[in-house]
């Protein structure tokens, strides 16, 4: 005796071929769509880990301090070059050196960058010590400007470029310099007169060696 097809309580029947094939398609559609439902949320929880990893991977804390220039150093190499003195400002906490280099040229110059430590502080002042130059050389940085007046600074007279707008770039609005034997010292940047003959008096010591040495 041959097994009856079960009665479906919904249809109070037994289902023909059709519905039972019908069933099974809509059974495996949904099974299919629950699938690609699951597979979407772990992908998003394996992009969210990813992310969580690379943000608590980055270093935190304060940034990286910018290795300090060994100005002293690096004029020891300059005087070796050049068999002469270079100048080496010694600087308080209000100043950052923020370059120091020898360059090359018609006239060969040891430079230095210095600007304020600060942060509520602006503006800059290059230190340069021309070897075997005169006030001739100073209008070579200046835009060509010569100086306008003259200033007493630690006992000795600088020239004064008074700028402004006219200066080497936008920045360059104040310069001073001297006479430091056969050397030529230009001091010039956008700090106030004041602070340039500040800086300029801590120089004194140095230009007049240089002056005796001549």
């Amino acid at each position: 005796m041959s097994k009856q097809p079960p009665i479906v309580a919904e249809l109070g029947r037994p289902e023909t071929p059709d519905e039972t094939a019908a069933r099974k398609a809509a059974s495996s559609k949904a099974y299919r769509g629950s699938q690609t439902v699951r597979n979407l949320v772990a992908a998003l929880l394996v992009t969210v880990a990813v992310v969580a990893v690379i943000i608590f991977a980055v270093p935190r804390g304060e940034p990286v301090k910018a290795e300090e220039i060994d100005v002293a150093g690096i004029a020891a190499g300059v005087e070796s070059t050049m068999e002469s003195p270079a100048i080496v400002p010694e600087l308080d906490d209000f100043w950052r050196v923020n370059a120091a280099e020898l360059q090359s040229g018609a006239t060969v110059v040891w430079e230095i960058t210095l600007a304020p430590a600060a942060d509520d502080e602006r503006g800059f002042i290059k230190v340069a010590q021309a070897f075997d130059a005169d006030s001739s050389w100073a209008p070579q940085r200046l835009n060509g400007n010569a100086p306008t007046d003259e200033v007493r600074i630690g006992g000795l007279d600088w020239d004064v470029y008074k700028l402004g707008d006219a200066g080497a770039n936008a920045n360059v609005s104040y310069a001073i310099g001297t006479q430091a034997g056969d050397d030529y010292v230009l001091l010039y940047g956008s700090r106030s007169a004041a602070s340039t003959a500040d800086l300029a008096e801590s120089l004194v010591p140095q230009i007049r060696a240089l002056s005796e040495a001549s």
